[in-house]
């Protein structure tokens, strides 16, 4: 189909080609399309690809949106020395692969009914490149664009980006009726991309946040992943807690559960908020998002009141890791996150203070199955970080000690302590050599040394250590 400027939803032509855009596509993208052209077929940019050029971010993946069916882009393409891979043809999808650069290219589609709120029943070819976009999800996500014919924005979605605004196409509550997985991709991109939500976009998320029960566990933690990825999972929890409740439903029980604790000003669901807020701000490693999202879920089931009336959560870490471990598990999170996010959990809690063998101590437990304990050791300390600075400002000294204890740990492995048998100088073999049976005398053998290392009676060097265990 031909588009021209004085058309109906006329295309940005004063901008036609690289002057609109803060990014180029490359060379072989590019190729890609001249050669769908050439073959006498329509094709543009579209979508993440054009939304991420105008505002000048990088971007990695290109779509192209083509109005032959696959089979008709497959051999335009082959005939002219670009590799095809039949990625997605059910969906009217392939994947080009130019000078090594995979670029998706689907057919112009419209979507049948959706009966499941995630799938539609069919897919159809469209003929123009206007109905492919009413499809879309977010006006910043249905954009088009050519380097000759320029934008085409029929909704406005190039205005969103100034507003700094993720609004859905069309009426908001059909499109997350289709696909309920939809809002938490709204979450996801007003997170990474640091938007506000549209108005009646944010009230059909809240309406149809229990929707997501349809939606399978792996993509809903997939998505959280995303949303966890970007540092502002704290803001995700305050402006659209239906949606995060529906995602995790362990979170709902934390929503308005008053600590009655001195040492508290927020409820459970908003402390929360404010330590996923401190520690994205501190990094985005998935085990500590999922740990700061996670660590008090445990807190309801362990709520119990004094004399005095005042809140205590006795058990709540060892309650809360076992409740994080179930949720993860049920997201399908991966196995090492899991068990790095519940570790952290487990000993958010626990006294730790600036003293040698207590850091060692905290070393030791965290490096259990081969973990790297400095590394969990420095997410601890963040998660404790952040874990104070949401609490009664009282509590905000607290981050002065922890940064201390930090710089102890540096201290304490660049000089080679010991907190397990495998940093300890001293290995089986040195005992072996030195006349030792094989057999379990030699564990018992290492772990007296590992004690008296870290008690500090011996350093860690293996000519003391063997003459310690030997004496």
């Amino acid at each position: 189909m031909a588009h021209t400027p004085d058309s109906a939803h006329a295309l940005d032509s004063s901008l036609a080609g690289d002057a609109l855009l803060a990014a180029r596509p490359t060379d072989a993208a590019r190729a890609v399309l001249r050669t769908l052209e050439a073959a006498g077929l329509e094709a543009w940019f579209v979508g993440g690809w054009v939304r991420d050029a105008l505002m000048g971010a990088p971007s990695h993946d290109i779509d192209i949106c083509c109005s032959g069916a696959w089979q008709e882009s497959a051999r335009a393409l082959e005939a002219a020395g670009i590799g095809v891979v039949e990625s997605g043809t059910r969906f009217g999808g392939i994947t080009a692969v130019a000078a090594g650069v995979r670029v998706e290219v689907t057919t112009y589609r419209v979507d049948g009914f959706y009966t499941d709120g995630r799938h539609p029943e069919s897919v159809q070819r469209a003929e123009r490149v206007e109905d492919d976009l009413a499809r879309r999800d977010f006006t910043v996500n249905a954009m088009a664009w050519h380097p000759v014919r320029g934008l085409l924005d029929l909704y406005d979605g190039r205005g969103d980006i100034r507003r700094r605004i993720i609004r859905a196409v069309g009426e908001p509550r059909r499109r997350f009726e289709e696909d309920a997985l939809r809002m938490l991709r709204a979450v996801r991109f007003a997170c990474r991309l640091a938007f506000a939500m549209d108005p009646a976009t944010a009230a059909a998320l809240a309406a149809c946040a229990p929707l997501l029960d349809q939606v399978a566990r792996e993509r809903v933690g997939t998505e959280l992943d995303g949303i966890l990825a970007t540092g502002r999972g704290g803001e995700a929890l305050m402006r659209y807690p239906e949606v995060m409740c529906a995602a995790v439903p362990e979170l709902a029980l934390c929503r308005g559960f008053d600590q009655r604790s001195p040492y508290h000003v927020y409820d459970v669901y908003e402390h929360t908020a404010h330590v996923l807020a401190a520690a994205g701000a501190a990094g985005a490693a998935p085990e500590l998002m999922w740990a700061a999202l996670l660590h008090d879920v445990g807190k309801p089931a362990s709520f119990t009141v004094d004399a005095q009336g005042r809140g205590h959560f006795y058990g709540h870490p060892e309650r809360g890791a076992k409740m994080a471990a179930a949720a993860m598990r049920r997201l399908a999170r991966p196995t090492e996150i899991i068990r790095a996010a519940c570790l952290l959990i487990r000993y958010h809690d626990r006294p730790l203070e600036a003293e040698r063998t207590d850091l060692l101590e905290m070393l030791r437990l965290l490096s259990g199955g081969g973990a790297d304990a400095p590394r969990l050791m420095g997410e601890l300390l963040d998660l404790k970080r952040a874990d104070a600075l949401g609490k009664a400002s009282s509590c905000f000294a607290y981050v002065a000690e922890i940064e201390r204890m930090r710089e102890m740990v540096r201290e304490l492995v660049a000089n080679g302590e010991a907190y397990s048998t495998a940093t300890l100088a001293l290995k089986g073999r040195d005992l072996v050599a030195a006349g030792v049976a094989p057999g379990p005398r030699i564990g018992e053998l290492l772990g007296r040394a590992l004690e008296a290392t870290m008690a500090g009676e011996v350093p860690n060097r293996a000519e003391d250590l063997l003459a310690y265990v030997l004496e």
